[in-house]
């Protein structure tokens, strides 16, 4: 467990956009270690994304609401360690998660 400070309610007490703009960070992270060709860091920022989004996928607030967030968790890892199949792109990801970025600003604001 790579987020042990998340444990137990600390993650559930945030919104879902607000997780959904923590996992974008990692994600982030991911693909900008990669493109700097440090694969350490970019596997490591990779595995704290995905501990995100299953820590997300665990939060019962949402019930079938997790859908889009499976999904998303399904297209990252065809993106990152498999063979993209969807075609995804660096642009694409980080579009996808800057607008929870924003919106979780907006809601702490």
């Amino acid at each position: 467990m790579q987020h042990k400070d998340l444990t137990g309610n600390r993650w559930y007490a945030l919104s879902k956009v607000a997780q959904l703009a923590n996992i974008g960070s990692e994600v982030e992270r991911a693909i900008n270690w990669k493109k700097k060709g440090n694969e350490e860091y970019a596997n490591l920022a990779h595995l704290r994304a995905l501990e995100l989004f299953d820590l997300t996928l665990g939060d019962h607030r949402y019930g079938k609401g997790l859908k889009e967030v499976a999904r998303a968790r399904e297209l990252w890892l065809d993106y990152f360690v498999g063979n993209n199949q969807y075609l995804q792109t660096e642009e694409q990801w980080k579009k996808y998660f800057l607008a929870f970025a924003l919106a979780s600003r907006i809601t702490r604001s």
